[in-house]
């Protein structure tokens, strides 16, 4: 994200160099490089497998490179796990909550896991409750919580040191529509009080409603990297246009839609038409007597740039 004339130069909270983590013969971590700045949200997106949990891990502490250079706040992770985690707060993939105590309760006994003083944790934890909303659950059991409610604790929880980082690995997985929408705000306020934020995720939106700057990755290595407008204006089209003529057709229709658009890209399920007009794209399909079972103009996502970069989607 490009910073404002005048501004001085960023502070870099996260500076990794050519970071490598291998399991035996497998790279799965394969040189990777980047920078994260002060109060920025930083996405690592991609598929499963692609590695973004991996470098989550080395950031925190938790895993150890294979090779290349990683600094946090300052820090080399492998060196000095413990002070760079006491400047972390992690949002696992899976919520880790304790079943078996109150949901207050878990705030209050995770907070003296870093030796927090009651006198501290009490007023501490009443207003995480109330900042993810779960005041009213304060006394509850874990397991009464739905999905979206447990997401938002585990958050609270992450808090409870007060991190200079944040790091959330695919935080809204398996929500319903409106507990991410929720869960996204609460994330907005963090970065609005200048907490720096690091996720992964395989959300195409995600990445494109919480990052300042992310980068793409596939299989350990970074495809592309940059803001998200910048990265869709550097890969795709203005608009997509998505044609759907039945799995039996969807194949071979491809050549029947050459010179529409800038480029046609044929999936399983669909065949897009990437244009800087959808609607004229669609005009100049219907022209050549071609007539799809359904249609959809849409502007373009992360997801094209995604399939341009990797050749397959990123659900795949």
């Amino acid at each position: 994200m490009d910073r404002p004339p005048g501004a001085g130069a960023p502070q870099y909270v996260i500076t990794a160099g050519n970071l490598t983590k291998y399991y035996g013969d497998v790279a799965a971590v394969d040189g990777i490089s980047f920078r994260v700045a002060a109060g920025e949200a930083f996405g690592l997106l991609g598929p499963n497998g692609a590695g973004k949990s991996t470098a989550m891990k080395m950031i925190g502490g938790v895993s150890r490179r294979t090779s290349g250079s990683l600094s946090v706040m300052g820090l080399d992770p492998d060196q000095h796990g413990p002070e760079v985690r006491a400047h972390l707060g992690v949002v696992p993939q899976q919520d880790n909550l304790d079943e078996e105590l109150r949901v207050r309760d878990n705030l209050l006994v995770y907070g003296r896991y870093f030796g927090l003083p009651m006198s501290y944790l009490r007023p501490k934890a009443d207003e995480l409750l109330e900042f993810a909303q779960l005041t009213d659950k304060a006394r509850s059991r874990v397991d009464a919580l739905s999905g979206g409610m447990k997401r938002r604790l585990t958050i609270a929880r992450s808090l409870i040191n007060e991190p200079r980082i944040l790091l959330l690995d695919e935080p809204t997985t398996g929500l319903d529509p409106q507990a991410r929408h929720i869960l996204w705000d609460r994330l907005f306020r963090l970065k609005e009080q200048g907490v720096t934020l690091i996720l992964t995720t395989h959300y195409m939106d995600e990445a494109e409603q919480l990052c300042d700057r992310l980068i793409v990755v596939d299989k350990g290595r970074i495809m592309a990297g940059g803001s998200p407008a910048a990265l869709i204006r550097e890969h795709s089209s203005r608009e997509v246009l998505e044609l759907r003529f039945g799995s039996d057709r969807n194949a071979g229709i491809g050549a029947e839609l050459a010179g529409i658009g800038e480029r046609v890209e044929t999936l399983p399920d669909r065949v897009l038409i990437y244009a800087h007009d959808g609607e004229a794209a669609l005009e100049q399909v219907s022209a050549r007597g071609l007539r799809p079972l359904a249609s959809l103009v849409r502007r373009s996502s992360l997801e094209d740039v995604f399939l341009r970069l990797t050749g397959r989607s990123l659900v795949d």
